[in-house]
């Protein structure tokens, strides 16, 4: 397929540190200290566990079907939505706990006239913790909103233009003693999987691996576009505004995700950085999925690799591999994010078709900066729906 308050002191702490802050209009006059802290943001990090936490899925537009005969054979209930329950840790000091929810089009049988239109809704708790004690959080805000689904091109119209009933996508940041909130809209729009297979293409992916170009070519992809995605700020003020543009493509025949370059656009204290994802993320079954209904993504996704190309050394360690394997070995000496996130599935009696699943996160950051990190988990949250429905 695929809170509780703190006291003065250590509120102080953490608005020393940056990470409770919003960017104010005039820049503040900081201590030694805190200047040191913000510097330190866009340092590289390598640890394990830097993407950590747990999502539960209840798969209702599967399992709650329509019983009024009004709707399209197999259609759901109207009303009924998937939902993705969800805590994720992000670089250690910010923490994502809510839901998503997912609704469906649904169409009436005689005349097929939409009756439901499909959306995801956000109604996700923002937190930080310590940086001196991780124990300790406040949750600061919320990512909250609506998408709506273009009916006719299938995009997910992340500022909901056009939508004058639902509240567009947004972070939006408590004022936390002097420093001032703020609330920074999502914008742009996310072409999911494709709803009609039979016009997919084929395509072929180079990387370089060591000395050579290896390539893989996969006969059946289903592109996911990002377009101008813009990515709001926060939840603190070390993670700008980012613009998001290119392709992350699904495999029908492997379950795998590749991309040829997701570039990412942001200004990081004055200097405007540029971010080039490449790579792959691999879908692999336990040998007993049937039964236990195992399986997990192995991510392999490298940051701005033309600019950080591996040594000889490095290089020799993939000369006897096959091209594919090559194409899908993880070079951690790289600036990327490896690491997994597994599935435990419980199929529809009958089937192969999940209709819940427990998912854990398990992902690690390979000399990334944590904005790289903020980045993309953001981005992979607006993609719940295709990366985790077969």
């Amino acid at each position: 397929m695929r809170q509780g308050l703190f006291a003065s002191k250590t509120l102080g702490v953490l608005l020393a540190a940056g990470v409770v802050t919003a960017a104010p209009l005039v820049a503040p006059r900081l201590a030694a200290p805190a200047m040191a802290q913000q510097a330190g943001q866009d340092q590289a990090i390598s640890e394990e566990d830097i993407v950590a936490g747990t999502m539960d899925i209840q798969f209702n537009t599967r399992t709650n079907l329509d019983s009024s005969g009004d709707l399209l054979d197999n259609s759901a209930s109207l009303g009924a939505m998937d939902v993705y329950k969800f805590s994720l840790a992000v670089a250690k000091t910010s923490e994502f706990e809510g839901q998503i929810t997912r609704q469906p089009n649904l169409y009436t049988k005689t005349l097929r006239k939409l009756k439901q239109g499909a959306a995801l809704g956000f109604n996700v708790n923002l937190s930080v913790r310590n940086p001196r004690d991780l124990k300790q959080k406040k949750t600061i805000g919320k990512l909250v909103g609506g998408v709506p689904v273009d009916e006719k091109g299938g995009a997910y119209i992340l500022d909901a233009a056009g939508f004058k009933d639902v509240s567009p996508l947004r972070i939006v940041i408590d004022t936390v003693g002097q420093q001032q909130g703020f609330s920074d809209n999502f914008g742009g729009r996310i072409y999911g999987k494709a709803e009609k297979k039979d016009t997919l293409a084929g395509y072929t992916y180079k990387r370089l691996v060591g000395d050579k170009t290896v390539e893989v070519k996969v006969t059946k992809v289903d592109p996911m576009r990002f377009e101008n995605v813009q990515l709001a700020k926060g939840p603190s003020s070390a993670y700008p505004r980012c613009s998001v543009n290119g392709r992350l493509d699904y495999d029908y025949e492997t379950g795998n995700w590749l991309t040829d370059g997701i570039r990412f656009r942001y200004n990081v204290n004055g200097q405007d950085v540029e971010d080039v994802v490449t790579g792959t993320i691999k879908w692999v079954e336990d040998p007993a999925r049937a039964t236990n209904g195992k399986g997990h993504y192995e991510f392999n996704l490298r940051f701005n690799e033309d600019k950080n190309k591996p040594g000889k050394t490095e290089a020799a360690a993939f000369e006897k591999l096959s091209a594919e394997e090559a194409f899908f070995a993880v070079d951690e000496d790289l600036p990327s994010l490896t690491g997994r996130i597994d599935y435990v599935d419980t199929f529809i009696s009958g089937g192969t078709t999940p209709s819940a699943s427990k998912v854990a996160y398990h992902l690690k950051a390979n000399k990334l900066t944590r904005q790289q990190i903020m980045n993309f988990t953001k981005l992979w949250l607006l993609c719940v729906s295709p990366t985790n429905d077969e």
